[in-house]
Formats: structure tokens, sequence, C-alpha cells
């Protein structure tokens, strides 16, 4: 039997030829070859960026974050995002957005609409009123981040959106006002013309064949999904390798990359499995333990090489870097205190290391070409004094640079 492992080289190392073209190269000549950056997305949520934080807590989470992931989620909530009407916080979400492209990080916003934390002044309006501003609002984010953030989780949870019914909420009153699908067409239209080069999910926590069918409907209709989001947050326990192995299985038949968007693998006590709802869990503390932590390492491990082992998955996203975020829970990666866990370590391991081409010194041959089998992603080749960034992807199996 193929081990995991074995799986991840098959599927995610290729091979390529690079050419090197430049005056004073030649045959025989040494070369190193280094990998910068992963095309996969290893990424987490980073809400920690649109916060004020004491300059030393803001140095250490950027040095763990860098040290791991090159992919952030950055909150776009509607209700906390722009509380009153008219006065968004953009000036600091563009300053985390930023930050991220100086560091050479994908940015993704979430989300452009969804019935839960959304604006409360919305309900002043009538709904057709409602449905204009949601447009408004998404030609507002998708075109004024363009260049910093350009993809997108265009609608979140629709599967349950026009049934939920906790409290009355204006992207409800929209998804009843003209159905699901329809609504799911016009805001992803919305956004694709705001925007055409940007990456557009469809995002959802229920994975049944409900959202299944959803998706059929919509692509038949032609709504421009670039991406598939699944939501797996495991407060109540690790679903195992059958059950992730079926969701890549039954999401993958769309021809569609798949993005795992919000997950989580708590390394504390487990949430009580007969809670429905994950917010409805209001505990005093929540904190790590030396066993949940172990606990922790194991699935975070066997998941991550599950899905990573799988071409048709293009990211995985934590929810997220440090305890005590969503619902309080222990499903970071890292401590309150910001000390790494063990699952931390071992992803940096894997990323970093064994799915990883460190530098590695070559010669050009007789036709000044090195070969290389290689996970794609960012390079930098050196030659003598001179250097040159490239990308390796596996639609393009051979490639010329010149220095």
């Amino acid at each position: 039997m193929v081990s995991t492992a074995e799986t991840i080289k098959s599927t995610r190392f290729h091979d390529f030829v690079v050419t090197v073209e430049g005056e004073g190269v030649a045959p025989g000549q040494p070369v190193s070859v280094e990998q910068t950056r992963h095309k996969f997305l290893f990424g987490t949520s980073a809400f920690w960026l649109t916060t004020r934080l004491p300059t030393e807590v803001r140095a250490t989470l950027e040095d763990r974050f860098l040290a791991l992931f090159n992919a952030a989620t950055l909150p776009f909530y509607w209700g906390r995002y722009e509380p009153e009407e008219g006065k968004p916080a953009e000036a600091i979400t563009r300053q985390a957005a930023l930050w991220c492209r100086e560091h050479g990080i994908v940015t993704k916003g979430h989300p452009l609409c969804w019935h839960t934390v959304c604006a409360d002044w919305l309900m002043a309006y009538d709904t057709p009123t409602i449905l204009d501003k949601q447009m408004a609002r998404i030609t507002r984010e998708v075109t004024g981040f363009r260049g910093l953030i350009d993809m997108w989780d265009v609608i979140n949870e629709v599967v349950i959106m026009p049934v939920f019914d906790k409290y009355d909420n204006a992207v409800t009153r929209m998804a009843n006002y003209l159905g699901a699908v329809e609504l799911t067409l016009r805001v992803f239209e919305r956004a694709r013309e705001a925007n055409p080069e940007a990456t557009l999910l469809i995002n959802d926590f229920d994975l049944s064949p409900a959202y299944e069918a959803l998706i059929e409907e919509l692509l038949e209709r032609g709504c421009p999904i670039d991406a598939i989001g699944l939501q797996t947050h495991q407060h109540q326990g690790y679903r195992g390798a059958e059950t992730i192995t079926d969701v890549i299985d039954r999401f993958a038949k769309f021809g569609k990359p798949l993005h795992f968007t919000e997950n989580t693998l708590v390394s504390g006590h487990l949430m009580p499995a007969d809670i429905v709802d994950l917010n409805d869990y209001q505990v005093k503390a929540w904190p790590t333990t030396p066993e949940g932590e172990a606990r922790q390492l194991a699935e975070v491990e066997e998941m991550t090489s599950l899905i990573y082992a799988r071409p048709e998955v293009a990211a995985l996203i934590w929810w997220d870097m440090v305890d005590g975020g969503w619902l309080g829970a222990p499903a970071g990666l890292i401590r309150q205190d910001l000390t790494p866990k063990p699952a931390y370590l071992r992803l940096q391991e894997l990323t970093k290391g064994e799915w990883w081409f460190g530098e590695t010194a070559l010669t050009l041959d007789a036709r000044r070409q090195v070969r290389l089998r290689a996970p794609e992603g960012q390079y930098r080749l050196r030659v003598g004094s001179r250097d040159v960034t490239f990308s390796l992807d596996r639609a393009v199996p051979a490639l010329a640079l010149a220095l």
C-alpha cells in the first residue's frame, strides 16, 4: 500500500528542466537553486493584523506567522468592518493587506456576504434597498482592494442562509426575497465585474449533499465560482481520514480547486457532541493541555498530509493561529503566551523540510540546463554573484531564465 508521504512525492513534486542563459553562463558552471515559497497555500486567519497590539506582541506574531504561513485571511465581516454606515475600517485593513504584500503573503477577504455579523444599520432599509447596498459594498471592497486582495469568500454559508431563524438579519431577508441561488449568482457576478482577475470562492460549513446540489445548480447557471470553500471546524473531535477523503472526493467532481478555508482542531477538552450550533457553547475557560496538544499534533499531521497529497486541493487555512480566538477554543497552533505547540513545529518540519526544495548545488549540463524534481512555487537560482527569481508550475515543465 502506498503511504501518504509517497503519494505526496508523486502528486506534489514534479520534474522541471531549467535552461540558464546570459553572458558568461557556460556548461559545467556551478549553480544553486532554492525554494522561497510554496504555490500551495498554507495559511491561517490573521485578524490580529487589523488590531492594534503592543509592539513586542505584534513582532512575535509576525515572526511566528512568516516562519510557517504563506496565506492570510483578513476580516471583512460587515457589522465589524462598517459598524456605522459610511465609516468602514478601510485604513487599518489596507495596512494589513500592504504588510502581507510586502512579505509575499497571499491575502483573501472574508466574507463579502454573510447573514451573521451583519451590519445592524441595514435593518432600517427595505429589502430592495438592502440588496442595492450589498452590491455597492461588494464593488467598493473588491475594487478598492484590487491588487492587495485578489481572492474573496464572496458568500458564506448559503445552505443555511434562507432558513436561518436565530435572529432577523438583512442578508437572510435578501435570501428569502431572491432565493439562495439567485442571491449567490448576483453577488458573484458583481464581484467578477469589480475584479475580473480575482479568485472568487463560495464557502460553507455544511458539506452535505445540499451544498453539492447548490454548487451544481450554480455552475449550470454560469456562476463564476473559481474555487470551492470547505470548512472543517472540529471542536467536537477530529472527523478522521475517511471523512476528509470523502469530502475531497465529493467536491472534486466539480473540477474546481478546493480550499479548506476554516479548520480547527483543539488541543484541550472537546466540545460536547450534543451541541448543534457551535456558538451556543459557552465556557469561562478552555485551556490547552499537554494531552490535548499531543492529540492535536497527530490530527494536524494526518489531516494536513491527506489534504496536501490531493492535487485537487489548493489551500489549507487554519482557524486560527493563536489559542482563544473563535469560541475561546484552544484551536491555535501557538498558545496564548505565543509559544509554539508541537503541531506548529511539525508543520514547519513538513512544509519547510520534507515538502520543500532546500538550497541545492547543481551543475549546468552541456545545454546549460539543470533538472529539478520539486514542488510548485517560487524559487531563486544563483550563478556566481548573480541570481534570478522564478516560478515553477507543473503546466510549464521547461523554462528558460535570463541572467
